[in-house]
């Protein structure tokens, strides 16, 4: 019984009532919402889907009505103490003490798998997940418009892994193109080899910068960009040794900020991969009829009446979309995947349509498989000396800003290396900044906001986190073994802390299925006011032994699911604060 899955009994209850079968009705089962006014049921059956199996056209008293029916015929038993209508729902009240024990036990049995080990995820069919994402552009420093793509598609990569299935995550670079014309062209003009030795992206980064200056008042700057790029496409020497050198200490400094920020790959490629297999892409559009030629551009024209979108320069080289086809193309035939992630902001949104509609031209019944995952821009994110800045800046200046306030606050702990607590915490505040909007939406940084240590911050869930290790540490780490009596976490607040762990699978899912980060953030927000509120009132420290190691088995199972949320949003929680 300690093991049972309440939403499995439940269903076996409902199914024989209702006579459809039990795995049918668990997603209509869902955790009640923890309410600060009063308590509320631990879980409720929605009416809606049986009645919409049997008729669309039903009222809300006829719907009323049926759950009070059926609420009739259910009878309570060993695991559930209470049964209820509601609105348009069947409530249920689980066995206090089984409510305790069962979750408890569920949170320590299965730690980084709590809340996955879940009837929810019971039937998913494993699949292979491939995630581009974060695919900065070579030869120029990590700018935070890149941010948000390197966050989400982590985020989703973390999720789709710890739900079972197979993940590669891709960096797709931009390594190719139009703008390696005008910095190789640029580099003749403005480039020094000793600045490239001594800071090779800052110092393209000027020349870019430079060139691109430069190329406005003197047309015949942007001849010769398109001359060099023209020599790389054709393989010349000397023009791809000054790109290859160029791409080299490229990777090699982002791979350094991906250090910093938690971040693997388990691919590399970039589009210069895909210059000679374009030419593929080329070839399969003119044999099926789809390429035409207007004033030398080769162009697709979408649909009968769609726009012609342009595949092929007038000169023969390629385009980032004809790169971006023989990419998709050959990736689904390297690795099979079951759905093919691409994590880029909103204004790419008509690039991947076009994309998608022209890899169904065609004949590849596989682009149904493929998906954008569009996010909004970061507004406002500057220096506070007001310098639009790069990735690596905002990490030294959030970490610079954690150790301040560390330094002026009387209650820091000692920790065994402040410069790696600070990054933790700096980055949990730029993550949580991020994720608690849709990911659609544009959203104004704020420094002074992203480090508030109250209220609902990154800063805010890692100081809970510190807390309660602090917690375990004073009052001694929890003893599995040691059998803890569930008649000492009847408390109100004990009982709201229960029911939201109660709840962590559905946040997981409800993630999993959307992408959107944002259900996890708020779900370890109000867990960590629970927590506040349960440790001013439930102490461990001076209460009799039994009530103390119940409360501390407790406060160690909000810690283990509040640190399983924070790595799933690729947050390290820190011990110390």
């Amino acid at each position: 019984m300690a093991r049972c899955r309440f939403r499995k009994c439940i269903a076996a209850q409902l199914s024989h009532v209702l006579k459809i079968p039990p795995e049918n009705l668990i997603k209509s089962i869902s955790a009640v919402p923890v309410s600060k006014n009063r308590q509320t049921s631990d879980f409720q059956f929605s009416m809606s889907p049986v009645l919409d199996a049997i008729s669309t056209n039903y009222t809300t008293s006829d719907i009323n009505l049926q759950a009070e029916e059926l609420a009739n015929k259910l009878r309570c038993d060993a695991v559930v103490s209470q049964i209820s209508p509601g609105k348009g729902t069947v409530d249920f009240t689980i066995n206090r003490d089984l409510l305790a024990k069962t979750v408890l036990q569920q949170v320590f049995e299965d730690g980084s798998e709590y809340g996955i080990k879940s009837e929810l995820f019971s039937d998913l069919p494993k699949r292979k997940v491939l995630i581009d994402f974060s695919s900065p552009n070579i030869a120029k420093k990590f700018h935070v418009g890149h941010l948000r793509s390197t966050l989400i598609g982590n985020f989703i990569a973390n999720i789709n892994e710890a739900i079972g299935h197979q993940v590669t995550r891709i960096n797709y670079l931009g390594d190719w193109g139009m703008q390696f014309g005008l910095l190789g062209a640029g580099f003749q003009w403005f480039g020094s080899e000793e600045k490239l030795k001594s800071n090779p992206l800052q110092h393209l980064f000027e020349v870019y910068v430079q060139v691109n200056k430069a190329s406005e008042e003197d047309e015949s700057i942007k001849t010769l960009a398109q001359d060099f790029f023209r020599k790389l496409e054709a393989q010349e020497e000397a023009a791809v040794s000054l790109w290859q050198h160029f791409r080299d200490v490229s990777i090699e400094e982002y791979a350094r900020v991906y250090k910093r920020l938690g971040i693997y790959f388990d691919e590399y490629s970039g589009e210069s991969f895909y210059q000679e297999k374009s030419k593929d892409v080329l070839k399969r559009l003119d044999a099926k009829g789809l390429l035409m030629k207007i004033e030398g551009v080769g162009k697709v024209q979408l649909s009968e009446t769609g726009d012609q979108v342009a595949v092929m320069r007038s000169d023969g080289t390629s385009l980032y979309l004809t790169r971006d086809l023989a990419a998709a193309i050959d990736r689904m035939e390297k690795y099979k995947p079951d759905v093919m992630l691409y994590v880029t902001d909103k204004s790419q949104s008509s690039h991947f349509q076009q994309m998608f509609q022209i890899l169904k031209l065609l004949g590849f019944s596989w682009a149904e498989r493929c998906q954008h995952v569009p996010f909004g821009r970061i507004q406002g994110m500057k220096t506070r000396q007001g310098e639009v800045i790069f990735l690596e800046d905002v990490l030294n200046e959030t970490c610079s800003l954690v150790l301040e306030r560390r330094a002026s606050t009387k209650t820091t702990k000692e920790c065994d290396n402040p410069p790696e607590t600070a990054e933790r915490i700096g980055l949990a505040a730029l993550i949580i900044q991020d994720f608690k909007v849709l990911l659609s939406s544009d959203y104004r940084f704020n420094w002074d906001h992203v480090l508030q240590s109250k209220g609902d911050t990154g800063v805010f869930l890692q100081y809970t986190h510190a807390r309660l290790r602090s917690l375990e540490e004073l009052c001694g780490s929890v003893n599995q073994g040691t059998p803890m009596n569930p008649a000492c976490l009847q408390d109100p607040l004990a009982i709201s802390l229960l029911q939201h762990l109660l709840g962590y699978d559905e946040i997981i899912y409800q993630s999993s299925q959307d992408h959107q980060p944002k259900h996890i953030v708020n779900y370890l927000f109000k867990l960590s006011h629970l927590v506040s509120a349960a440790h001013r009132n439930l102490p461990v420290k001076g209460s009799p032994l039994e009530l103390a190691q119940a409360r501390l088995c407790l406060f160690h199972a909000a810690r283990s699911v509040l640190a399983n949320g924070m790595k799933l949003l690729g947050i390290t929680p820190v011990d110390k604060m």
